[in-house]
């Protein structure tokens, strides 16, 4: 299993609209990717418009295929307008 940690600054006055679309590409995800498991939203308490999503994955396969699709790119493509600068994402495995 591995876990990715995405990065965002939400443009201010965004913030509910990444919240709900946070909503709904999760549950697109749950139907449509075989191997994603599952993720959360978290806000930080210093500074609410920066957020995380951490999200679990089978494998560095599972998620590859992910941010390879088109479903990445649209919703790539629309968070531009509502980011704030380039998002960034830590990938890490678990140990056993």
């Amino acid at each position: 299993m591995i876990n990715v940690g995405f990065y965002y600054r939400v443009k201010k006055g965004h913030e509910k609209e990444f919240e709900d679309s946070f909503s709904g590409v999760l549950e697109y995800l749950k139907k449509n990717f075989p191997g994603f498991r599952d993720a959360k939203l978290y806000r930080s308490v210093s500074d609410p418009q920066e957020y995380l999503i951490y999200s679990e994955w089978d494998s560095l396969d599972t998620f590859r295929k992910f941010v390879t699709s088109q479903a990445y790119r649209d919703t790539t493509s629309y968070g531009k307008t509502i980011i704030d600068g380039r998002p960034t994402h830590r990938i890490l495995q678990q140990i056993e």
